[in-house]
């Protein structure tokens, strides 16, 4: 990997949102403040669609999503990108550039890489025609296994073309985790971190002006694809530490131990503005929210928001949030999360890092969910993957978390198959109203009702654009 660029003394004075303000040369935007203001709205999304673990005997396919409200198609999934073989589980994929690219002329944010959780698998997604994206390659699993590495999940682009990927097991399914390295011809260079650095792997964000990565933790492949077990979270077969890496050697310089506030700590997001150190963590299980930041050359993490567990017949334990995905606004004024479980979306404020401030939330879906149907389509999960418009005024959700974990606690997920839905936010008053006239139903798909998950844009998004 090419070294991040670092900051002159001069540098570090000015607005982070001024950084390369001569304008981008490659992908993406310049600052999170232009992606605000010079984005157009969404009117194109790609998002992962499967048919693993239900009925349905196809491959998982990219499910290209009409959200323009002024198309005569809107609402509906236009075109679908099938996948060559059955059973990859598509969950997370990401682009091949993105913001943290913006000074290289001639790289393009064109290509989506799209993995196999799986199969470990990887395809590639050409989407010029951005209606009608075609695949140009396909990664087998060999290669892939040559490196000890398995299991796909989070796909960042990373600075100067290369991709880096977060692998959650070995060759064989088990731990350790790690990550693989790709170049910009999307090829396998080889493992980015030198073996044993980490055990359990899961997401990860990179700040590259503080010179520092942030990896999670889930659990080695074989404990979560059978479905969830709680003898496993009792037995330290699940992660609640989160690493922070020299960016620039590849080597974890802190590991913080959560302890039982950071069970199963997933989604990791710092702040866009490059210059913070500040972000946040959901911890699922154990149904908090954790602020980190760095004091004085140290990490430092601490419970900012927890979420109650709930009794509920039928459970031998009070039934947890399970916050299993969070974003923030690129003008860093909100964190949003879903609770997949309890069935609910949510605001806070986080203007005060440290202290966020509860804002707004949606009781839709999931075990307690106060809306119960979309236009007369019934709500089996709770919310689940989340993305935000860029300028911020626009939340959209689809309700699959993993098919194991789907048919154990949503089984009506594999028979009707995930929605997506959509809330409209106000930034300036902190709220949200769930839009009622919108709705993309994957229960209506040509092979049979498939699960839908992660959600992208072709021009950038909150979870996966970074600055320099």
């Amino acid at each position: 990997m090419s070294d991040a660029e670092q900051p002159s003394d001069q540098e570090t004075d000015v607005d982070p949102h001024a950084h390369h303000d001569h304008g981008p040369e490659g992908p993406g935007y310049a600052t999170p403040q232009a992606a605000i203001e010079q984005s157009e709205p969404e009117e194109t999304a790609y998002v992962m669609g499967l048919y693993v673990g239900t009925d349905v005997d196809a491959p998982d396919f990219l499910a290209v999503v009409d959200v323009d409200p002024d198309s005569e198609t809107y609402t509906e999934v236009v075109d679908r990108v099938e996948m060559p073989n059955r059973g990859d589980e598509l969950h997370h994929f990401g682009w091949n550039a993105c913001s943290s690219s913006c000074h290289v002329g001639g790289l393009e944010r064109r290509h989506l890489i799209v993995p196999g959780q799986r199969s470990s698998r990887f395809h590639v997604i050409d989407t010029e025609d951005r209606r009608n994206p075609e695949m140009t390659k396909v990664i087998e699993p060999e290669e892939v296994y040559e490196h000890d590495l398995s299991a796909p999940h989070t796909v960042h682009c990373i600075p100067d073309g290369e991709i880096l990927v977060s692998m959650l097991g070995d060759a064989d399914g088990d731990l350790p985790g790690g990550f693989l390295e790709m170049n910009d011809q999307f090829e396998v260079v080889g493992r980015w971190d030198p073996p044993g650095e980490i055990e359990m792997n899961y997401d990860f964000w990179y700040q590259p002006r503080q010179n520092v990565m942030l990896s999670t933790e889930w659990a080695a492949p074989k404990t979560y694809y059978p479905g969830f077990d709680i003898e496993d979270v009792e037995a330290g077969r699940y992660g609640q530490r989160l690493h922070f890496w020299d960016w620039e050697a590849g080597t974890v310089e802190q590991t913080i131990d959560l302890g039982e506030e950071g069970l199963i700590p997933l989604e990791a997001r710092f702040l866009h503005t490059p210059e913070s150190t500040h972000g946040y963590v959901g911890a699922a299980l154990s149904s908090n929210i954790i602020h980190f930041h760095d004091e004085d050359g140290e990490y430092h993490a601490e419970k900012a928001i927890d979420f109650e567990s709930r009794e509920m017949d039928g459970w031998d334990m009070p039934v947890p949030a399970l916050p299993t995905d969070i974003l923030i606004s690129m003008d860093d004024r909100y964190l949003f999360g879903s609770n997949w479980l309890h069935g609910e979306v949510w605001m806070y404020d986080i203007s005060d890092p440290s202290n966020p401030r509860k804002a707004d939330s949606i009781s839709i879906g999931g075990y307690f969910g106060d809306i119960r149907e979309v236009q007369g389509r019934e709500l089996d999960a709770g919310p689940q993957m989340i993305q935000l418009s860029l300028d911020g005024e626009r939340l959209y959700w689809t309700s699959s978390l993993f098919s194991s974990w789907d048919n154990q606690f949503f089984p009506g997920e594999a028979e009707n198959g995930s929605v997506m839905l959509k809330a409209d936010v106000n930034p300036r008053r902190g709220t949200m109203e769930l839009d009622e006239e919108f709705l993309v139903d994957f229960g209506e798909m040509p092979h049979g009702p498939a699960r839908a998950h992660e959600i992208r844009w072709p021009d950038g998004d909150c979870t996966s654009d970074v600055w320099q």
